[in-house]
């Protein structure tokens, strides 16, 4: 009992200690404690987020930092490899730089026109040769003997009377020019086919040169365009002839390089001397108000001193004398009465230096050839040496020889085929070109009179190449294995190589009509041999191959 009674007091004494209105402003503040605790817990989280972010971007950068740093180091390494390449490579620059070098001057002292005919050589030249029936040894001798060997008399005698009739024209010209005014005239000169024995072609014509030089006190001072100076490729193998006095500066006076004030004269050139100069210049055949020989007036005083000359010494011929041709003023024409005419070029030049080496007025122009840039720009001609040289080297060869004979038998048939399809870009000149870089390169006993099918066959196989290259180089610019025996200028030897097929490359219609004429020459090879010879029997023709060693 006093068990229960406690009991019951226990539990109404918890009754009424629990009762919300006996502690109702504590019951509120924990209410309201856990709102503020929500509350401070977001702000908590979010401050905790806005840190982790925080946190998350500085790693980051840390990391992006490293990458660059990681970066960089690569770099590095990379610039130091790089820099053991570039030297490498530096090094097999300047080893290939050199190497190319030293192939440019054996290319320009040695062997810098390949004339060969290889094997690759044949894939390239089998093309126009396949089906050719070319003429054997035997064919070629006898035409050779037949139409061609018989001419070489008839050169030797017309050469002796044109030297003859030139001499003393050149001689009467010296006596109607006034000595103290006009250019000095030398002795004449013989160059070209004529005298090198190699024209086949009628008419014969003898080409002569006559060298002259200024009055006392004036000299010629000349300008190739190999000295240095920078010419444009269509001035190449030209040059200028200054006319100058002989005790004048090369440099001249420095007015000419300066610009006076108005205020400031030249006592050496004032305007009375000025206008002196310029009319001294011009009677000295210069350019108007230059000092440079121009070619045209050079050809109008020779044609009418030669004129005067004739009228001299006329009386004393049975023929009369006139110019030929309109477009090459130093061609001249013999008329006898029997209605027979002989013809020769007689050209002024004006040597180079102390060489033979010669300023040609007027060139022998073709379909081929350009405009001459201006009438104070000279051709250079080598005539003089070309002739020397196929002198010296016929000597060292076998009797007999052939190499005359091929470019005889060569020109005859290119003129031939000329004649029956037109003018092409080829001309003698070039044909004589290949003969001169052959003779340099072969043997001398290939040129033995036996193989005289062979050498055409290598001149004609040369030839071709050229043409597929558009390039056939000078015999003598660029060429550093000229003999030294000839004495030619070493000026020229250095010289950039000069191709003579660089207009092939400006005018295609002339190139592709120049190579279907060749190409028609070589099929008609034998029809135009035996057209000019009897019937041999027991002969035959062979396509053209590879002569064997």
């Amino acid at each position: 009992m006093p068990m229960g009674i406690f009991r019951v007091c226990l539990v109404v004494i918890t009754a009424i200690v629990n009762h919300p209105l006996l502690f109702p402003k504590e019951n509120g503040t924990v209410l309201e404690n856990t709102e503020e605790i929500i509350q401070k817990m977001k702000e908590r989280e979010e401050i905790l987020r806005l840190e982790k972010l925080r946190l998350e971007q500085e790693i980051e950068s840390q990391e992006a930092a490293q990458k660059v740093l990681e970066k960089a180091a690569k770099v590095v390494e990379d610039v130091k490899e790089d820099k053991v390449q570039w030297d490498m490579w530096t090094a097999l620059s300047m080893v290939i730089f050199l190497l190319i070098e030293l192939w440019r001057q054996d290319f320009q002292e040695g062997n810098w026109q390949d004339t060969g005919a290889d094997e690759d050589d044949i894939a390239v030249l089998g093309k126009a040769f396949k089906g050719v029936a070319f003429p054997d040894k035997a064919i070629l001798a006898s035409f050779y003997e037949k139409r061609i060997l018989g001419t070489t008399g008839d050169m030797a005698r017309m050469r002796e009377m044109v030297e003859g009739f030139a001499d003393d024209l050149l001689e009467a010209l010296r006596s109607v020019c006034n000595r103290d005014a006009d250019m000095e005239v030398e002795d004449c000169m013989g160059v070209g086919s004529m005298y090198e024995n190699w024209r086949v072609r009628k008419p014969f014509v003898c080409d002569l040169i006559v060298p002259f030089a200024p009055p006392e006190p004036y000299c010629f001072r000349s300008q190739i365009w190999c000295s240095g100076d920078s010419f444009p490729p269509d001035e190449q193998g030209y040059g200028t002839i200054k006319v100058c006095r002989a005790d004048e500066d090369e440099t001249g006076c420095i007015c000419d390089k300066t610009k006076l004030g108005e205020d400031m004269l030249c006592l050496l050139h004032s305007q009375g001397n000025t206008t002196r100069l310029s009319s001294e210049m011009e009677d000295l055949l210069c350019f108007k108000n230059t000092q440079y020989l121009d070619a045209d007036q050079v050809m109008k005083w020779f044609q009418i001193a030669v004129t005067k000359a004739w009228n001299k010494i006329s009386h004393k011929y049975e023929f009369d004398l006139s110019f030929s041709l309109l477009d090459s003023p130093g061609a001249l024409k013999i008329k006898f009465r029997s209605g027979k005419s002989i013809a020769f070029n007689l050209t002024p030049v004006v040597q180079y230096e102390n060489s033979d080496v010669y300023f040609i007025s007027h060139f022998p122009r073709n379909c081929l050839a350009a405009d001459v840039p201006s009438s104070t720009h000279w051709f250079l001609t080598f005539a003089v040496y070309e002739r020397r040289f196929i002198q010296m080297v016929s000597k060292m060869l076998p009797a007999n020889a052939c190499h005359v004979s091929c470019l005889q038998i060569l020109t005859f048939l290119h003129g031939k085929q000329c004649s029956l399809t037109g003018p092409s870009g080829l001309t003698n000149y070039h044909l004589k070109t290949v003969l001169l870089h052959l003779l340099q390169t072969r043997p001398s006993q290939d040129w033995a009179p036996e193989k005289l099918e062979a050498r055409l066959q290598d001149m004609l196989k040369f030839l071709e190449k050229c043409l597929h290259e558009k390039k056939l180089y000078h015999f003598f610019i660029g060429n550093g294995k000229v003999p030294a025996e000839l004495g030619f200028p070493i000026i020229f030897q250095r010289a950039e190589p000069l191709n003579l097929f660089r207009p092939f490359v400006l005018h295609r219609a002339v190139y592709k009509k120049t190579v279907d004429t060749f190409h028609e020459m070589l099929r008609n090879t034998s029809a135009l041999i035996n057209e000019y010879m009897v019937h041999i029997p027991h002969v035959h023709t062979n396509g053209i191959q590879k002569e064997s060693v």
